[in-house]
């Protein structure tokens, strides 16, 4: 199965790249359904394409928004500009989109977004019949649906399903509330997230007084979702016949590109039997070092409480272990058998001499160690590494290639689900 990464904006895709994607998908300056990723200039497209195939990884272009009359102005220019960069397929949920790309990149490859909300194979059969080469699933399809799928469509029609990331309480993504109480049409990439806010209840006739609608003793977030996540359940989504695993998050931090990556990377390795892949324990303690809200299995599994398992108590967001440093230079990552290093890093998080802190690397295993050699750029001797971005030597316990992070140690815990 593929391994799609999200790349919101250069950094992102170099560190999804690098810590094991196979494909990553971004967007232009117009016409995704991010607005608020940083996403790419036409030079950037270019640059990040090339950037990915020559590690081996293809690059699919989000054009998904619902166009409206004045959003077509200079699509037909933005489609031949992403065919110059060279990007490998077209993301679109819009039909007139969808024939435009066909006018202006025939080349590329047409995938249907989960915006035009595929949940049955005779809306598969009728996007293939006119071209698409790949099918985003709905995201409120269960399992035991994808496999009914998979065995009423051709062959060569690829099936791509959402693994991890934010979820949104509107059926695939499809909100009119950030529109109307924000302004923010969430169909063209502006969604305020207004299911994530705190509301309460007021009479017409008792202005200024609200009610709250009591959940629990924090308030009441009714709409608020769950984050997905299957890292270790990847062999029941092999088993329903999906071809592409998408992690949801290009408007979230290089970081979290690299540790979802890295995660979902391992666990696939895992499933082809590689015996240094770690275990689940491994891949969620990585990811519960990003920022995420409560995880949950979303609606793959046919299960009563499936609405306690997507809705969310509070809008908050967890991350239970900073990154305080990125590597900027550690020894030569390839050198087998190689001991400890020394390293030079760029500070992130203030970090005190003596902490225990995790090396996690594009490639191998997470490596926990104690911060006890630890200097300024200039090599004098600190107590902490007090300031953004100050330049930090320190040993590491084994070599570590430039991108690679250094984070806070987590507490052992129970990783169970």
């Amino acid at each position: 199965m593929e391994l799609l990464c999200p790349a919101g904006g250069p950094e992102k895709l170099r560190a999804a790249v690098r810590f094991g994607a196979d494909a990553v998908y971004l967007a232009g300056t117009r016409f995704g359904l991010r607005a608020g990723a940083g996403n790419f200039t036409a030079e950037q497209l270019a640059e990040g394409v090339a950037f990915a195939h020559a590690h081996g990884v293809k690059a699919y272009l989000a054009v998904n928004v619902l166009a409206h009359p004045e959003d077509l102005d200079g699509l037909r220019t933005f489609l031949r500009e992403a065919d110059a960069a060279d990007v490998d397929a077209c993301v679109v949920s819009d039909p007139g989109v969808f024939t435009l790309v066909q006018e202006e990149a025939p080349r590329l490859a047409l995938h249907v977004s989960t915006q035009a909300s595929v949940v049955n194979a005779r809306s598969c059969r009728f996007w293939h019949g006119l071209g698409a080469r790949r099918i985003v699933l709905a995201r409120e399809l269960s399992l035991v649906e994808i496999r009914a799928i998979r065995a009423d469509v051709p062959a060569d029609l690829e099936l791509e399903a959402f693994v991890h990331g934010s979820m949104c309480v509107a059926h695939s993504g499809r909100c009119l509330l950030s529109l109307a109480l924000a302004g923010r049409d969430a169909n063209r990439g502006r969604c305020a997230q207004p299911c994530r806010w705190k509301y309460a209840l007021v009479e017409e006739k008792r202005p200024g007084e609200a009610f709250p609608i009591e959940q629990d003793e924090g308030g009441s977030y009714v709409m608020n979702s769950r984050d997905l996540c299957m890292v270790g359940r990847l062999a029941d989504l092999r088993d329903a016949g999906v071809d592409s695993l998408k992690i949801e998050g290009r408007a979230k931090s290089a970081f979290y590109a690299a540790a979802t990556a890295k995660a979902y990377r391992m666990a696939l390795a895992a499933l082809d039997g590689d015996p240094d892949a770690g275990t689940e324990a491994d891949w969620r303690a990585l990811l519960d070092r990003t920022s995420h809200r409560p995880f949950s299995t979303g609606f793959f599994y046919d299960d009563p409480r499936v609405v306690a398992q997507v809705h969310a108590a509070d809008s908050a967001y967890r991350r239970e272990a900073d990154v305080v440093a990125e590597v900027v230079s550690g020894g030569d990552a390839d050198a087998a058998g190689a001991g400890p290093v020394e390293a030079l890093a760029s500070q992130r998080n203030r970090f005190f001499r003596g902490e225990r802190l995790v090396l996690i690397r594009p490639k191998g295993r997470l490596l926990e160690f104690s911060a006890d050699d630890l200097r300024d750029g200039e090599g004098r001797a600190i107590d902490a590494a007090r300031h953004p971005t100050m330049a930090v030597r320190l040993t590491l316990p084994a070599p570590a290639e430039p991108g690679s992070y250094l984070a806070r140690a987590l507490p052992p815990r129970d990783q169970t689900t």
